[in-house]
C-alpha cells in the first residue's frame, strides 16, 4: 500500500488539519508512491521544499496560514477528490552564489525570488548585467529583486515588477524605490539568463542578498540563474491551479 506522508507546521491550525486529514485518508490509496502532505503556510512550503531538493516526491500544499498563494484550500469533504484529480506543476529553483567582503561564497535556492537590500542607511549602489550584456551600469535604489513566475505575484509584485506567466521561461528584474535614475522600471529577461549584480561601493553601501529567506550579509557580488537541474512537483486542486492564480492576479492590477 503506497503511504501519504505528511508534513506539518507547528501551530494549532496546523494540528487541527491533521487530525481531520488523517480520518479521512486512513483507507485512501494513492496512485503514487511519493505523494507528501504539507499543512501550513507559503514559507512553510518553500523550507519544505528545499529541505527536500533532491527528493522525487509529489507535494500538496494545505494552507493554514494566512494568504497561501502556493497552498491549496482544505476540505475535509472533498480532500480524497481533489487528491485523486489534482494537476501537476513542475517549477524550478533560482540558485544565488554570493561573494562577500571576506570573499567568501555563500549559496542557497530561492524559490519565489532573490532579493539585494540595502544594509544602512546609505542607498545601495549596484550595477547588473546578464550574460555579457549590461542591463543596467549604475543603479542607486533600497534594492533589486529578481523573481521566478511562481514568485512574481509576491513581493515582486510589491514593488511594482510585472507578474510572469508560469509558463513565460521569464525572469523578472524589478528595481526597489530607485533613486537613479529614478525612471528605470527594471527588466524581464530569459530564465536561461545568468544575471550578475555587482555592489558597486561595498564599503560605503552595505547590501545583503536574500534568497527567499536565507540571508548573506555584506555581499559584494551575486550571481542569479535558474538551477534547470532540480524540478520541485507541487500538486494543486483542478480548478485552483497555480496557473489560474496567477492570471486571477494579473486581472487584479489591470483593473486596480
Amino acid at each position: 500500500m503506497n503511504k501519504i506522508q505528511i508534513i506539518f507546521d507547528k501551530n494549532k491550525k496546523s494540528f487541527k488539519i491533521k487530525k481531520q486529514l488523517i480520518n479521512k485518508i486512513k483507507s485512501y490509496q494513492p496512485k503514487i508512491s511519493n505523494l507528501a502532505i504539507v499543512i501550513g503556510g507559503d514559507g512553510f512550503m518553500l523550507s519544505t521544499l528545499k529541505k527536500n531538493k533532491n527528493s522525487k516526491k509529489l507535494f500538496y500544499g494545505i494552507n493554514s496560514g494566512n494568504y497561501g498563494f502556493l497552498m491549496n484550500k482544505f476540505s475535509s469533504k472533498n480532500i480524497i477528490k481533489n487528491l485523486s484529480r489534482a494537476n501537476l506543476i513542475s517549477i524550478s529553483p533560482l540558485e544565488m552564489t554570493v561573494r562577500n567582503r571576506n570573499n567568501q561564497i555563500k549559496k542557497s535556492l530561492a524559490i519565489n525570488e532573490v532579493s539585494i537590500l540595502r544594509q544602512s542607511r546609505q542607498a545601495a549602489s549596484l550595477s547588473i548585467k546578464h550574460g555579457s550584456k549590461k542591463i543596467i551600469k549604475h543603479l542607486v535604489s533600497d534594492g533589486v529583486l529578481v523573481s521566478t513566475p511562481a514568485g512574481s505575484t509576491a513581493y515582486n509584485l510589491s514593488v511594482h515588477g510585472p507578474i510572469l506567466g508560469l509558463n513565460s521561461n521569464k525572469l523578472s528584474i524589478a528595481p526597489i524605490s530607485p533613486f537613479r535614475p529614478r525612471r528605470w522600471k527594471g527588466k524581464i529577461v530569459s530564465d536561461r539568463s545568468k544575471i550578475v549584480i555587482q555592489n558597486l561601493s561595498p564599503l560605503k553601501r552595505p547590501i545583503s542578498a536574500v534568497a527567499d529567506n536565507y540571508e548573506v550579509r555584506n555581499a559584494k557580488s551575486i550571481t542569479v540563474k535558474t538551477n534547470k537541474k532540480i524540478k520541485f512537483n507541487l500538486l494543486y486542486d483542478r480548478n485552483r491551479s497555480l496557473q489560474k492564480k496567477i492570471k486571477v492576479e494579473q486581472l487584479r492590477k489591470e483593473t486596480s
